[in-house]
Order: C-alpha cells, then sequence, then structure tokens
C-alpha cells in the first residue's frame, strides 16, 4: 500500500444544530486478502489529561471508493469506541462523518450562527500507521449569505488559502495537523510584532470599546521577555507565528497550549477598556495576562520540552507521568514572574501574586495526603474529575507545583550565592530536548531523570529536596527559602469570625464540599446536606455569614438539615477563622539574591 498524502475537508454544515460536516481522503489499494485501514479519533488532548471520548460526538460516518469513474459504498465495521476499519478497497476511498460541536470549552469544538471553533484531536479521525504522512486540510465555508463575512484565525501554514481566509492549508502530519486549533466567525483581530515575529489576536464575543492597542502592547512586552529568556542572543521564537485565539464570555476561565497558538477563555469584563488609565492593571485583567503569559510559555516547555511518555502521544489511552508538576507547575510559577520581568507589574504586587498561592495551597488539607508527583500521575482520575472529597484528598500540581519551582529556585540561589538559578535548568532543559523537537531528534524527561539535569545546570544536588518537595505529603519550608535571600515571609492576622468549615453551593444552602478536619466535619455533616436551620434560625445561601457572625468562636450550636429527604440535627462547635493569607516583603536592608531574583529586565 502507498500514499502520497492525506486529504481532510471541514465545514459548518449546520451551525445552527451544531453540525460539522468532515471527511478524509486518500488513496488505498488493498487486495481482498488484507485487512482494510483502520481510522481513529482521539480519547483526549494533550494539555487537558482526562480521557474524553470524542468519538462519542461522531453522529454518523460511511465511506466509498472510486475507481475508474465508479464509484461504491464501503463497509465500515466498528473496532471499539473510537475506531472503525475500511473494507479493502482499490482506487480514492473517502470517509465522511458528522460531528456535533456543542462544547464552548478550549478542548473540543463548538459551532452556532455566531462563529465555529475547533480542535483536531476532536474532529479529525487518523489514518492508524499513516500519522507521519503530509496532511492537507481544507476549511469551508458554511453555507449562506450570513457567512460571507467569516474569515479563519489559526496558526496552521496555509497552503493555498489566503491568510485568515477559507481554502486549503498544510501540516506536515497528524500531530501537527490536530495541534493547531481553528477559529472561523467575525471575530476582531490585531496583529502585533514580539521579536520580529508576528502574533496575531483573534478575539470571538462581544467585547464592547476592548482596548485593542493596549491588549496587544502588553502581551508584547510578556512574549518578548519569554523569547529572549530561551533564546537570550537571538530571541528567536520556536514557530513562523504565533496566534492567540481568545473567546470572551459572560463567565469563564482557562486556557489550552499548542506549539504556535492557544486557546483562551475569559470573561469579556477581564479585557482592558478603551480609555482606562495605563498605569492600572485592575486584579482581573492581571489574571488574564497571567492566563495569556501561562500558555504562551508552554510553547517552550511542554510544547517542545515533554515528558518522554509525549514523545510520541499516545491519543488512544493515558499517557502516565509523574511529572507534570514541572510541566504545569514550572509553568505556574513562570507565568507571573515573566509579568514582572517583563515590566507589567512591580516586585509588591509580585508577592502579593505568590502570597495567594502559598495561601491556597496550605488552604486544602489534601497536600498532607497527595504529593505533587502523585496528584501528576493521578490527574486523568483525580484532578481533572474533582469532587466534593476535591479539597480533602488531592493537590493541584499546577499551584503547589509552582511553589515547588519557587522553592527549588530560591533553594538554588542561595546554594550558589546567587550564581545559579532555576533559569539556568529550565535553559537546559530547552537546549537539550526542546530546541530540535519538531526539526530534529524528539525526545523527553524521564522520569527519574530531574535530578539529574539540575546537577548538570547548576553544579549541586537536589535529589534530597525533590524527593521531600515533590514526592513528599509535607508542607514546603518556605520560610527559611525566603528568609535565606532577604524575604520576609508572615501569616496574615486571623480574624475572630467563626467558620462552619464548609462551603455553599452556589445560589442555595446546600453544603458544597465539606473541609477536613473542620467544624461542620466533626459534627458529621457531610457534602449534599441541605442546611435548615441554625440555632433555630432558617439558613438560606444569603445569610449562613450574619446568622454565624451572632457567635463566638467555640460557641455549640444546633444545625438542622436534610440528608437526602432524611431530617437530621447535629450540634456544631464553631471553629476560628483562618487567617486570611500571607505577606511576603523585602527585608529593610537590600539582599543581593533578591534583587536578582526579583529583578525586572524591562521597564514599564
Amino acid at each position: 500500500m502507498t500514499m502520497n498524502q492525506i486529504h481532510y475537508r471541514i465545514k459548518p454544515s449546520d451551525p445552527a444544530a451544531h453540525l460539522f460536516e468532515v471527511s478524509c481522503q486518500l488513496e488505498v489499494d488493498t487486495s481482498p486478502a488484507q485487512e482494510g485501514l483502520v481510522f481513529a479519533l482521539p480519547a483526549w488532548i494533550p494539555g487537558s489529561y482526562m480521557i474524553r471520548e470524542f468519538a462519542r460526538h461522531i453522529i454518523d460516518i460511511r465511506a466509498s471508493c472510486e475507481d475508474g469513474g465508479k464509484t461504491r459504498a464501503v463497509r465500515l465495521r466498528k473496532r471499539d469506541k473510537h475506531s472503525w476499519q475500511a473494507a479493502p478497497c482499490k482506487g480514492t476511498l473517502t470517509l465522511t462523518w458528522t460531528v456535533y460541536a456543542w462544547d464552548l470549552s478550549v478542548r473540543c469544538a463548538h459551532l452556532d450562527q455566531t462563529h465555529a471553533f475547533f480542535n483536531g484531536t476532536g474532529v479529525f479521525l487518523r489514518v492508524v500507521g499513516q500519522e507521519h504522512l503530509p496532511h492537507v486540510l481544507d476549511i469551508e465555508r458554511p453555507d449562506g449569505a450570513g457567512y460571507r463575512r467569516w474569515r479563519v484565525a489559526t496558526a496552521l501554514p496555509e497552503l493555498k488559502a489566503r491568510r485568515h481566509g477559507f481554502g486549503s492549508y498544510r501540516a506536515a502530519n497528524y500531530d501537527e495537523l490536530v495541534d493547531h486549533p481553528v477559529e472561523m466567525g467575525e471575530f476582531q483581530l490585531a496583529s502585533f510584532e514580539a521579536c520580529g515575529t508576528t502574533h496575531e489576536v483573534a478575539i470571538t464575543g462581544r467585547v464592547p470599546n476592548l482596548d485593542l492597542r493596549r491588549l496587544c502592547a502588553d502581551l508584547t512586552r510578556i512574549c518578548e521577555a519569554q523569547m529572549r529568556f530561551f533564546e537570550p542572543r537571538s530571541a528567536r521564537a520556536p514557530f513562523e507565528r504565533y496566534v492567540f485565539l481568545i473567546m470572551a464570555v459572560g463567565d469563564g476561565y482557562g486556557g489550552l497550549e499548542h506549539r504556535a497558538s492557544t486557546a483562551l477563555i475569559c470573561k469579556r469584563d477581564d479585557l482592558p477598556v478603551t480609555g482606562a488609565d495605563p498605569a492600572v492593571i485592575a486584579d482581573s485583567y492581571l489574571s488574564f495576562l497571567g492566563l495569556a503569559s501561562h500558555e504562551y510559555f508552554h510553547s517552550w516547555n511542554v510544547k517542545r520540552i515533554k515528558p518522554a511518555v509525549f514523545a510520541p502521544y499516545d491519543f488512544d489511552a493515558e499517557a502516565y507521568t509523574s511529572l507534570l508538576w514541572i510541566f504545569e507547575g514550572f509553568t505556574s510559577y513562570y507565568d507571573d514572574l515573566f509579568l514582572l520581568r517583563c515590566g507589567l507589574i512591580d516586585t509588591a504586587r509580585y508577592l502579593g501574586l505568590v502570597a495567594k498561592t502559598i495561601g491556597s495551597v496550605l488552604a486544602g488539607s489534601g497536600r498532607k495526603r497527595q504529593s505533587v508527583a502523585e496528584s501528576s500521575f493521578d490527574a486523568w482520575i483525580k484532578y481533572y474529575r474533582q469532587d466534593e472529597n476535591a479539597p480533602n484528598a488531592i493537590v493541584s500540581y499546577y499551584a503547589k507545583g509552582s511553589l515547588v519551582a519557587l522553592a527549588l529556585d530560591l533553594h538554588l540561589r542561595a546554594a550558589s550565592g546567587g550564581k545559579k538559578s532555576l533559569d539556568d535548568v529550565m535553559l537546559l532543559l530547552w537546549r537539550r530536548f526542546g530546541q530540535t523537537f519538531y526539526t530534529g531528534k524528539q525526545s523527553g524527561l524521564a522520569e527519574d531523570e530531574f535530578p539529574a539535569i539540575v546537577e548538570a545546570a547548576t553544579g549541586i544536588n537536589v535529589e534530597r529536596e525533590v524527593r521531600a518537595w515533590a514526592a513528599g505529603h509535607d508542607d514546603l519550608p518556605l520560610e527559611s527559602l525566603f528568609a535565606g535571600v532577604g524575604v520576609d515571609l508572615s501569616r496574615a492576622a486571623a480574624t475572630t469570625q467563626p467558620v462552619l468549615g464548609a462551603k455553599l453551593a452556589a445560589g442555595e444552602p446546600r453544603l458544597a464540599q465539606v473541609f477536613q478536619p473542620g467544624p461542620a466535619h466533626q459534627a458529621g455533616l457531610s457534602a449534599g446536606d441541605v442546611l435548615i436551620a441554625l440555632g433555630g434560625l432558617r439558613v438560606t445561601a444569603g445569610n449562613l455569614d450574619s446568622l454565624l457572625a451572632r457567635y463566638p468562636v467555640g460557641a455549640r450550636v444546633e444545625v438542622h438539615a436534610f440528608r437526602r429527604d432524611e431530617l437530621m440535627s447535629t450540634t456544631v462547635k464553631l471553629g476560628a477563622a483562618a487567617a486570611p493569607g500571607f505577606r511576603l516583603k523585602p527585608a529593610a536592608l537590600p539582599h543581593a539574591l533578591s534583587r536578582a531574583w526579583l529583578k525586572t529586565l524591562r521597564k514599564g
């Protein structure tokens, strides 16, 4: 069997019904004695570590073969939940299928009369065993006059299409095809140059008075800082062009990285407004910039510097690694650090972000039960499938992983007298694994290789620290590490407000989560219980805090609740509210190590 390329076509066939029509065409020559080709849809998308069963969105599929001017139907046999096998045939084999696209997220596909968005992993069946061949994609406009103004935004290289136009695009192989999400519609579009590389911003959704100029200026600073970090001499990007695909909605937050683009979803209120004071960055806008910085850093860390198990991806099953604390946690550390380094925020604000992360990690008792290495490995069944017991059972490899990165950075700076840092480790990872990942040797970081990489980059042995901080359950020694670089870590004063030790569901007095150990847990209350009364007074979604405020810490209060349809009563001993957070402050006397760590590389 010989093939030259695989040709795909995708068209929003019925936007009102949220349906894409997709086809795959290739030349085949299989004898009746041979087995036919197998076509499979990925079960997950890289960057989101959960089996998502994208094949459930395929609502019909058929095949035909054309040879010598004659076309005949080809039998398809479903082999398992996401793959089909075509009967042997000779000629041009075409598979056509329909995909239901109503997932408004960065992971799969969404289509209506206002726009179309898709990730290739959710819509393109791959030809098993032929993924290495060149792939061509025709992107077609929906039928109807209402779609004449639609454009295309993607980092996928054009073949015959014009930039932002419908037509044919190219990919060197299947992995490249599905690593370029596509947005179609009447989006707002802007572009900027960062170190000579074109970057585009395509924003879908209604955003009145959007200050695109400011957004591009701020993104430029982030992108240039990261490019100069990984390539200090040339500031060369690992891509020819980069695209930020942004979906602005009323309420949402998230991002997914790709090799030359990112798909982001955010609140429209997170984006800058024309006429606002450019010297002021609101917390909501800063959160968006942090998200963009995070996903952009992934262009190096996880898209090119990878765990060995991701080189290449197994799209059919889970790809287990205990290293997500490096690839997501380190990225979470550097995303805010680059907001400081590029001059968008000052030292005080950056330290406030770090203090907030410390508080969020220490607020969950799950950190005592699960290490970040365990959290990484179990992401497939725990982190992406959180339930009401999640705060008591798991730890975030994003948040605590960022603190492990911070701890390693401070440790390396102190141990080397400021001569080495985590930056040196990242640069060695880049040179050894990432720099030529898509142009030469493709290998990844082995599960037990990281301490050796750190020692090679810095001359410092961190096996004990990695074992304790990444594989252990104890809290990180942040206070002493900060003191070593001249920064004071202190806990904010506790309040006298009593607490129940539980979180209510939105808009109702139902317990969504019960924190262990805590007053509600000690009293036998559970997630799902509906509070009826506290101290004989009715509880609503809006009055629980005011009812609690009438009691001192330690008071015993009768609580009535429904569990299922059964009324229960218990006595709760109210606890003290945890401290609202932590504070970080450089020591009064300037310290060379903290100055180097908190150095702004580009003034605002």
